[in-house]
């Protein structure tokens, strides 16, 4: 629609609303999804009015369409569902249960169980979630707050929220207007004209009777009339219908049809599957969140994508990789994206004819050769997994035609070779008969699957589809032929007949729910099938008469062709699949290229081509050449090139029987990932306990002060979130108190060295990273992040299971490290600095959705789903230390710098707020109190600083009490990280562990290791903050009751660590399980990352059953005194 007729929509709403015709007015602003009433939205949600707010929710967005989405109509449904519940109507609440919320059972299993348990209750406020839930009324208006929030940060909600400025009764002012100006047309114009029609031009008669001519189609020149005084318009006028285009003509591609009958093609039967293939594909109108926006995050997505009720209200969205439907006549790449720069360069052997990337493993290539060899090689590490040469597996059963020829000569080339859409298979069409389809199992692991005597002569192109629910794979060949295979058994389905020439390439492709293919023929023809064995439905000539092939854009809205004639013409065309007939013919050909031209496409937005021995690109919007390159030299006349799926990387042949790899600044950062994999750990390994230690930050402030506390201004999140944040679940009272109190116990000092004393497990790791320089369990629990020292980011998740019912990290089942389809890693920019200086710092959101973090370089954000780099910002100097997400503001970051400031750094705008002062060093530790409204920072500096949120201002400092005796490193980390009371905090360095009072920064309990043993390496609050786990230099891990620093458990390295790796590896990082509060994780100096928990039978670090006859706690020590004491326990 038109930018004016969208105004006229705007006009007629207005009137309407003038006019008091309110349905209609909602009804208007439903069907155009122009505007989104939000005071209509919040009137209906207070009213309950359940099916109108989801019919007016539906012109604008559907459940699917991404994230937010989601979340909008599952808080709705779930509000309907507890609403029967509470008003006891068991029958309503299974309705909305199996038709409204059933949809979300496939996103979050575990949820859709509980809220179905719920029916089992006699008051659903029994669960403990729902226990705060009021009546209706109040519910509606907390989840209005919600809801309001996820509309505005939707995408697709974009720009519809405001109302244009109008004047009031702007569309009669315009009629007004128009009546005057015919008016003024007449030739004897009446004063004061009686206006008795709008759906005729107004003409005054002549005097005898007769009218003048109508004016309607005479040009509008001169300047604006004035306002006549013409009477009111009447508030029931229709407007004059606007014809309906005349349908377009049925001939379009069916120029020469084919003598076989078969149903017509045309835009008038859209019931007709076949009318398909004439329509152009409207492109989609929902705005596709990180997770869809390629086939990789699309698996995941349906797997994993975070809906329900999250606490993260605000997540950040102008980062986000929305896709709109694109106007092709606006750039969205620039010419830096271009895949231009020789990255590796590749030695086969043999002239490679085809190649194709890994659907999913950007860097893995397939090629096949000229004579008949295949290999896959490993871009990323030059590595060639696999190499073999042809043979056929089974002579015997090949026809007798086939084995004559390979006789008389052996000689045989690839074709054509590529991956099957998932990228589990991949086929290889032979200039001999034969196509061969191996599975492939990861690595160089490949096996024989089928192979198929398809075609006499040579098989000329090989395909993947799925024209039903069965993968098949479609090959065309010199005997004019075209074979539909079922890729599992090998059985022939189809044959499609009909081509006057050997069959050169096919193209199948599908729209809506129909599949079809294309195919081209050396005689220049091209035609189109459906899988019927009806015959071709289209058939018309191509540019250049002779080898063409065909290609869709990424995203399968734009048709393209490459064909070569025999005297060398070469012509690349865009397609109007509606008329069929050439949209557009890109220029930048010599008259007679010396060889078959081969062309991709890549991004939605360039083609590529090897002529003239150069890489010729195109903008696909654009017929004149973009720009060459000639990749250092080296190329044939006309090179084989291939883009990998996200266009990073484009494969080009070379003369001299090799491959060069082109990579834009994304592939080389690809590229320099995988050469990290074979990192020498080595390095850091033999660091020793004298040099200064670049200590984790508390991983778990990060998130404590964003979802482990009861938010006392938060509205009551009765569910846990589908994303599966239940981190604050745990009931657990905030509270400074001495649990020893607790008479079914007593606590001692236990010490721990040997393994049989607890439950551990090392992480497997496949990556050889070295030291893990920051840990953080994700929000859920059922996950793991390290950040390791070569800036990769490590994830483990633990599969939900028979030894592991609630998909929870547990040191019983091993967890694993877990990679996207796509193959690539989290990694972080890194500079020329010292490795041994890099700060590493990260922070995850509420919902594990993203993760900030930063290894010297830029600020990444990575999307946790895809892996997926969102954005970056903030490029050094200064370099980010430290990073914490606001608690109520995922927008909002607080940023440590390595220049001693702290900025407060808004993702959405794209804005640092404010820079903070007040250190002198650099800061090494974050947390905030939402009880408080404070962000207490620390640094290298061992000062303490804390800052209001409203106006981040400093209220007050102070330096920590560094016992004379003990000297620190010149620059020693202090980590701070809230108690879950959110009033007091645990500072820790690598002389002390202390507990601070945040109003007064007094310090309450400190505890400090005696003179002369290993110094603190890190320290957190356990989940429930009853406990403090803190690890030393010297591998030893120490558990302590938080409310007196007691000394409970020692746990030596023996117990965990095996005795060939005990030297000189340490835990650098100590990160808290979110729920269970006596399991944590390690992350060592050499990679290794270890799971740590109690004996099931004692359950608790340092406990023993008390004696049957005396379970007196009297002589454990009283509640700790207000001031600063030391702990009356026997030092290390």
């Amino acid at each position: 629609m038109s930018s004016l007729s969208r105004e006229l929509v705007f006009l007629i709403l207005q009137f309407l609303d003038e006019e008091k015709f309110k349905e209609t007015v909602h009804k208007l602003e439903q069907e155009s999804g122009f505007y989104f009433n939000m005071k209509y939205f919040e009137d209906e949600v207070h009213n309950g009015n359940w099916d109108t707010v989801e019919r007016y929710l539906s012109g604008f967005t559907k459940v699917d369409d991404n994230r937010y989405s989601m979340k909008i109509f599952f808080e709705i449904r779930k509000q309907k569902y507890l609403e029967a519940l509470d008003k006891h109507d068991r029958a309503k609440a299974v309705e909305i249960l199996v038709k409204d919320l059933k949809v979300f059972a496939s996103f979050n299993e575990e949820l859709f169980k509980e809220i179905t348990q719920l029916l089992t209750l006699e008051n659903f406020r029994e669960n403990e979630q729902l226990s705060k839930y009021g009546d209706a009324k109040s519910a509606r208006t907390i989840m209005l707050v919600e809801l309001k929030k996820l509309i505005e940060a939707n995408p697709l909600f974009r720009d519809k929220l405001q109302f244009p400025n109008l004047k009031s009764s702007r569309l009669r002012t315009l009629i007004n207007q128009s009546l005057n100006w015919q008016h003024q047309l007449c030739k004897i114009p009446r004063p004061n004209p009686d206006i008795k029609t709008l759906f005729v031009d107004h003409s005054c008669g002549q005097p005898n009777g007769a009218l003048a001519p109508s004016p309607a189609n005479n040009p509008l020149l001169g300047s604006m009339p004035k306002a006549g005084s013409f009477p009111p318009l009447g508030t029931h006028v229709p407007f004059q219908p606007v014809p309906a285009p005349v349908p377009t003509s049925l001939a379009g591609w069916m120029s020469n049809p084919s003598a076989v009958t078969h149903p017509a093609i045309g835009l008038d039967a859209p019931t007709n599957p076949v009318a398909i293939l004439k329509r152009p594909r409207t492109p989609p109108t929902a705005n596709p969140s990180i997770e869809y926006s390629s086939a990789d995050s699309d698996h995941v997505s349906k797997r994993t994508g975070p809906i329900g009720i999250s606490d993260e209200v605000n997540p950040p969205v102008n980062i986000l990789p929305v896709s709109y439907p694109q106007n092709h006549n606006q750039a969205t790449y620039t010419m830096e994206d271009l895949p231009k720069t020789v990255a590796r360069t590749l030695s086969q052997g043999s002239n490679p004819m085809s190649m194709d990337f890994h659907p999913f493993q950007q860097t893995i290539l397939l090629v096949g050769t000229n004579v008949g060899d295949i290999a896959l090689w490993d871009v990323g590490t030059r590595e060639r997994l696999i190499h073999k040469n042809f043979k056929v597996w089974e002579l015997g059963t090949c026809s007798m035609s086939l084995q004559a020829s390979l006789v008389k000569d052996p000689a045989v080339s690839v074709n054509r070779i590529i991956w099957n859409p998932d990228g589990s298979l991949f086929g290889v069409a032979y200039s001999r008969h034969i196509v061969q389809i191996y599975s492939y199992h990861g690595s160089d692991d490949i096996r024989q699957h089928l192979e198929i005597d398809a075609h006499v002569g040579g098989v000329n192109d090989i395909a993947f589809a799925h024209p039903s629910k069965q993968l098949s794979f479609i090959t065309c060949g010199d005997d004019k032929t075209i074979k539909v295979w079922d890729a599992t058994s090998g059985t022939k389905q189809y044959t499609f007949e009909g081509h006057g020439a050997p069959v050169y390439s096919v193209c199948p492709h599908h729209k809506k729910n129909i599949q079809f293919l294309f195919s081209t023929a050396l005689d220049g023809k091209m035609k189109a099938w459906l899988y019927d064995n009806l015959g071709s439905r289209v058939d018309y000539d191509a540019p250049g008469h002779w080898c063409t092939t065909m290609a869709y854009s990424a995203d399968g809205s734009r048709l393209f062709s490459c064909g070569t004639s025999k005297e060398g013409e070469t012509f690349i065309v865009e397609w109007n699949e509606t008329e069929g007939a050439v949209k557009r013919t890109y220029q930048g050909f010599r008259k007679r290229s010396l060889g078959v031209v081969q062309f991709d496409t890549t991004r939605n937005r360039f083609l590529a081509a090897g002529d003239e021995f150069l890489i010729k690109f195109w903008d696909m919007d654009d017929t004149n050449l973009l720009t060459t390159i000639d990749a250092d030299g080296g190329l044939p006349a006309s090179p084989r090139i291939r883009f990998n799926t996200e266009g990073t990387l484009l494969a080009v042949s070379t003369h001299d029987n090799g491959i060069k790899i082109l990579a834009n600044a994304d592939g080389i950062r690809l590229l320099r990932t995988l050469e990290n994999r074979s990192f020498d750990a080595s390095r850091t390994v033999s660091e020793t306990i004298r040099k200064p230690v670049m200590m984790s930050p508390l991983s778990a402030a990060a998130v404590a002060t964003t979802s482990g506390i009861t938010d006392r201004t938060a509205p009551p999140m009765p569910i846990s979130g589908m994303n599966g944040d239940g981190r604050n679940l745990v009931d657990v009272k905030p509270r400074i108190t001495d649990e020893s109190m607790d008479k079914s116990k007593i606590w001692k000092l236990t010490e721990i060295n040997e393994p049989t004393r607890c439950r551990s497990l090392r992480l497997m790791d496949n990556l050889r990273t070295c030291k893990i320089s920051r840990l953080i369990y994700t929000n859920s629990g059922a996950a793991i992040l390290a950040l390791a020292s070569n800036a990769i980011h490590l994830l483990w998740k633990w599969p939900r299971g028979e030894r592991n019912s609630s998909g929870k990290a547990t040191a019983g089942v091993a967890p694993q490290l877990w990679q996207p389809l796509s193959g690539i890693l989290m990694t972080n920019e890194i500079t020329d600095t010292n490795p041994d200086q890099v700060v590493h710092c990260f922070a995850l959101s509420k919902n594990d959705s993203y993760v900030v973090s930063a290894s010297g370089g830029k600020i990444s954000l990575f999307n946790m789903m895809t892996f997926k780099t969102m954005t970056t910002f903030m490029p050094p100097p200064p370099a980010a230390t430290f990073l914490v997400f606001h608690p109520l503001d995922n927008n909002i970051i607080a940023i440590g710098m390595d220049d001693s400031t702290i900025q407060i750094y808004n993702i959405r705008v794209d804005e640092v707020k404010r820079k903070l002062r007040g250190h002198s060093k650099r800061i090494t530790g974050l947390a905030f109190s939402n009880a408080l409204d404070v962000l207490v920072s620390s640094g290298a500096d061992a000062q303490l600083c804390v800052w209001g949120t409203d106006g981040w201002e400093k209220q007050r400092s102070r330096f920590l009490q560094i016992q004379s005796a003990r000297t620190p490193s010149a620059i020693s980390d202090t980590r701070v990280q809230f108690h879950q009371d959110q009033t007091h905090f645990l500072a820790v360095h690598e002389t002390q562990i202390a507990i601070y009072e945040t109003t007064k920064l007094e310090c309450v309990k400190q505890w400090s290791p005696r003179e002369g043993s290993a110094p603190i390496s890190h320290a957190t609050f356990s989940c429930d903050s009853q406990l403090i786990y803190a690890t030393f230099l010297d591998a030893t891990v120490c558990i302590f009751n938080a409310a007196r620093l007691k000394l409970r458990c020692r746990i030596l390295p023996a117990a965990y660590l095996p005795a060939t790796v005990r030297t000189n590896v340490y835990p650098l990082v100590i990160a808290a399980h979110p729920s269970e509060p006596n399991q944590f994780a390690l992350g060592l100096t050499d990679g290794g990352v270890h799971v740590l928990e109690p004996l099931e039978s004692e359950g608790k670090w340092g406990v023993v059953n008390p004696p049957a006859e005396n379970g007196s706690a009297s002589s454990l020590s009283a509640p700790p005194t207000a001031g600063p004491s030391s702990s009356d326990q026997p030092q290390r």
